[in-house]
């Protein structure tokens, strides 16, 4: 088995946190480590260190060297522009072709926190077996859901046809991303529907062939550069930006895939407030970071940077306040999703270098 984590997100969710030049995926915000460390650490006791791959832009090329250090370069598979997940796996998987290997992949995230890591990785030895015994399907990881989270995918679930090494094998149904608080209530509630947290594992001949299907023109592209890898810098820029699920996963049949239901303790720090809830002992505790001083607060999440100055906090309930050397951002958890179009809107007023 091989495995590649993508590591190319802008993380603009996350900003001033997460900037252009070092996204949240190398922003070292938990216990001194970053994501992609995480991220590595988990795989790293199962695989060795020829079959990991991480694919991200050309430019973080040196924090990966300085974060990886363990990796060989060469398992850096570099993208010279942004252009979202189907062309970066796209891309991947053809190279995967090249070096002569149709086994089996799991396709892994950068910026995710879990709390049992065993469970990860005694899921992945289960998938690598099952694509060995049908290469031609996707197994995805199902995650327990711990609440109705409306801003997350989800994946329905069918009858179970299989138990190995007490996780279970499901039929897969359908997909729903991100569904409105009342459906996603009721979907929580009815115990057949999982959290999607993103990990496929599948087989580099499966996924070449649906990209022959589904998406001819960008296929056609990514073999030119294959073939001749000067023409990157040339073609890539311009290849499509749509995302893996819009273009390839989504289009999954039921027959084509099985779901894995484990219990990680996974969780996805995407947003600042989702980083409280990740780095918070309790809902009502503030995380705190820096030269910090508060009274009477609950439930808010207080960043200083600047070690000369003193943030202080009083009587604040559900705050995200961020102070960085060059920014700052005070933002209630409700508009957290917002911050998003905050940045669009720095980057079209001409204040870019802020971001």
């Amino acid at each position: 088995m091989k495995t590649i984590i993508f590591a190319g997100g802008a993380g603009t969710r996350l900003w001033p946190l997460s900037r252009k030049n070092s996204p949240k995926q190398f922003e070292k915000l938990f216990h001194g480590k970053s994501t992609i460390q995480l991220a590595y650490e988990r795989i790293a006791p199962i695989l060795d260190n020829k079959d990991i791959y991480v694919s991200t832009n050309e430019k973080f090329v040196n924090i990966l060297r300085e974060q990886l250090p363990a990796l060989p370069e060469k398992n850096f598979f570099l993208e010279p522009a942004k252009r979202d997940l189907a062309a970066a796996v796209g891309l991947s998987f053809l190279k995967f072709k090249k070096m002569g290997y149709n086994g089996s992949i799991a396709i892994l995230w950068a910026d995710h926190l879990m709390d049992r890591i065993e469970e990860f990785q005694k899921a992945l030895k289960i998938a690598d077996k099952l694509i060995k015994k049908d290469p031609n399907r996707f197994i995805f990881l199902g995650e327990k859901p711990r609440f109705a989270n409306h801003n997350l995918g989800w994946i329905t679930v069918g009858d179970k046809i299989g138990t190995e090494n007490d996780i279970s094998i499901l039929k897969f149904k359908s997909w729903k991303y991100r569904p409105e608080l009342k459906l996603c209530e009721q979907m929580f509630a009815s115990g057949e529907s999982l959290w999607n947290p993103g990990y496929f594992i599948t087989s580099v001949d499966f996924v070449i062939k649906l990209y022959k299907k589904y998406m001819p023109k960008m296929y056609k592209s990514l073999e030119i550069i294959i073939a001749n890898p000067e023409k990157i810098k040339d073609i890539y820029p311009v290849l499509e930006s749509i995302s893996f699920d819009d273009a390839i996963v989504e289009k999954t049949k039921p027959e084509q895939a099985v779901v894995l239901q484990v219990d990680m303790g996974w969780s996805d720090p995407g947003t600042l407030y989702a980083l409280k809830e990740a780095l918070q002992t309790s809902q009502d505790a503030n995380v705190v970071k820096g030269k910090t001083y508060d009274l009477d607060s609950k439930d808010c999440l207080v960043f200083n940077y600047e070690d000369t100055k003193l943030v202080t906090t009083v009587g604040l309930s559900g705050m995200i306040v961020i102070n960085m050397k060059d920014t700052m951002i005070v933002v209630h958890k409700d508009n957290v999703p917002k911050v998003k179009e905050l940045v669009a809107k720095l980057e079209a007023s001409g204040l870019e270098k802020y971001i």
